[in-house]
């Protein structure tokens, strides 16, 4: 997730530069600004994380050349342009080179602030996809985006392991939001087939002829999702949802592909959510020989209820997470919203979670936040839910809690031992033995 965008401001007048930096500063943006476009030039490289917003007419390196340099540094980064009264011509020139918009002096400060929203959103999302695309292609990174120390979650990063060593089609099953998508390409990124493509499809999100189509090809498809996917992954989500035509047509397909030598070229990750409904299996859905070849190997995430200590680090993560992203304070977790983190039932796993942090973010910064009630209404609406919450043993309770204010004193303190004892009152000796108890690290905190 990229920090906070900030808005760039490059002018050679130091009264427009600061009236334009503090407009934005009352708007909410981060600001920061340079006398010249040489100096921007100096730190601003493809990832960079901010828009531009700069004057034209500059001495030196002028606003079209400016923006022109930009354009080979990274040819998304938005730029928006301040031209003089009646440059018509070169606001055309500059958008056809690539501006992202311009501005006319004398330029309305509400025009610019939505302008730099716009380009903002655009630029937060070109980072996100950006670094999106580098860590599916990496195994390892993937793996640690499926966060948590629990025995469940170790145990699955080595089925993971196992399985994208292996050939054979997968099916993955398991309630929503517990990261499904994530563990297929982890499968993909794993194995030896990372670097190749990997296709995804949602079954559910197209009529029964748009989805053959753009399987197997068809008038107006250049290259169906089969032929992209070929010696890489194809992964179709939502199995459930593939239409009876479909699925012989798909069956007759991995046949053909797993009796011929070419068999290596097509491996299928299927992925089906569990509805708790034995009316509505999987197994009764698709048609069974499908059902079996797509079910050759199969693996299940955890549901977040069984995970244990791992809810409040995944909580207390994402709410730092969400602090940088808003650029506020992270809020502190008290002993009894741990216990409700821990007690709740979790029916929206951790998409549910990553709502509830920011959220939680999101309150704070208005002076008053209660994880606690929160939960207490999400429960409310899911009463079935609340119903089928586990019970913990209060020792786990007290571990757990123990565990994450540690994690949280050590983060805040960057890995200070001296100041971690202080702040919790404890000997040395004593944290020493909690931290190896609960496998935390100093070195993951330096720095």
């Amino acid at each position: 997730m990229p920090k906070q965008i900030k808005v760039t401001i490059v002018d050679d007048e130091q009264d427009m530069r600061e009236s334009i930096s503090q407009w934005l500063s009352l708007s909410g943006y981060k600001t920061s600004t340079f006398a010249s476009a040489d100096e921007a030039l100096k730190v601003i490289d493809s990832d960079y994380p901010g828009i531009i917003i700069s004057d034209i007419k500059m001495p030196g390196t002028d606003g079209i050349k400016f923006l022109k340099r930009l354009q080979k540094v990274d040819s998304t980064l938005p730029v928006i342009l301040i031209t003089g009264h009646g440059d018509v011509a070169m606001a055309v020139e500059a958008m056809r080179i690539g501006a992202y918009d311009f501005l006319e002096k004398p330029f309305d400060p509400e025009r610019m602030a939505e302008l730099a929203k716009r380009a903002v959103q655009t630029r937060r999302l070109t980072l996100e996809n950006r670094a999106l695309r580098r860590e599916l292609s990496d195994g390892s990174v993937v793996l640690r985006k499926l966060m948590g120390n629990s025995s469940v979650m170790s145990r699955l990063r080595e089925d993971i392991l196992d399985l994208a060593q292996a050939d054979g089609h997968v099916l993955i099953t398991g309630e929503t939001g517990t990261g499904k998508s994530l563990i297929a390409h982890a499968l993909h990124a794993c194995g030896p087939r990372q670097g190749k493509g990997f296709v995804s499809v949602n079954c559910a999100a197209f009529t029964e002829d748009e989805l053959t189509k753009r399987l197997f090809g068809g008038e107006d498809v250049q290259e169906s999702y089969l032929d992209e996917s070929l010696g890489g992954t194809l992964c179709l989500e939502d199995i459930e949802s593939l239409p009876a035509a479909t699925q012989a047509r798909l069956l007759s397909l991995i046949t053909e592909f797993d009796q011929g030598e070419e068999g290596s070229k097509l491996r299928i990750i299927a992925i089906s959510n569990d509805t708790g409904d034995p009316d509505k299996s999987l197994e009764e859905t698709l048609r069974s020989d499908l059902f079996y070849r797509l079910a050759a190997m199969q693996i299940t995430p955890p549901p977040l209820k069984q995970r244990g200590e791992d809810i409040l680090s995944l909580f207390n993560r994402y709410l730092e997470n969400f602090s940088d992203e808003y650029g506020c304070d992270q809020p502190e977790v008290s002993a009894e919203d741990a216990a409700k983190l821990l007690q709740a039932a979790w029916p929206g796993n951790i998409r549910q979670l990553i709502n509830l942090a920011e959220r939680t973010v999101l309150q704070s910064r208005r002076g008053s936040y209660s994880i606690s009630n929160m939960l207490s209404a999400e429960d409310e609406q899911d009463g079935e839910a609340q119903m089928n919450a586990q019970s913990k043993p209060l020792k786990e309770h007290v571990e757990a809690f123990e565990r994450m204010l540690i994690d949280n004193t050590m983060r805040r303190h960057k890995g200070s031992i001296q100041s971690v004892m202080a702040e919790l009152s404890l000997p040395r000796r004593t944290l020493n033995e909690k931290m190896a108890k609960y496998g935390l690290t100093r070195s993951n905190y330096v720095g």
